[in-house]
């Protein structure tokens, strides 16, 4: 399925998502997009930990060159 050792797109993506699901079933809230084997990370955590999780899953995807990382962290107002 890999043109010589690149594998497509969709096929990463589809293994992105896969890990996503997984690593992010609290937050379903991030999202990935793949070109020329990097992916971008889109979408809203609830905390930093969140992020370390979700970064380390997806760069050790198989084909990944690059994780660009957008995701931001819900700000929650302070109770008094």
């Amino acid at each position: 399925m890999a043109l010589g050792n690149r594998i497509p797109d969709k096929t990463l993506l589809k293994n992105v998502q896969s890990r996503l699901s997984k690593k992010c079933s609290s937050s379903p809230k991030v999202s990935g997009d793949v070109r020329s084997g990097e992916v971008t990370l889109n979408g809203t955590i609830k905390n930093e930990v969140e992020r370390k999780q979700i970064l380390r899953a997806v760069s050790s995807v198989e084909g990944i060159s690059r994780v660009i990382d957008r995701i931001k962290v819900e700000v929650r107002p302070k109770t008094a």
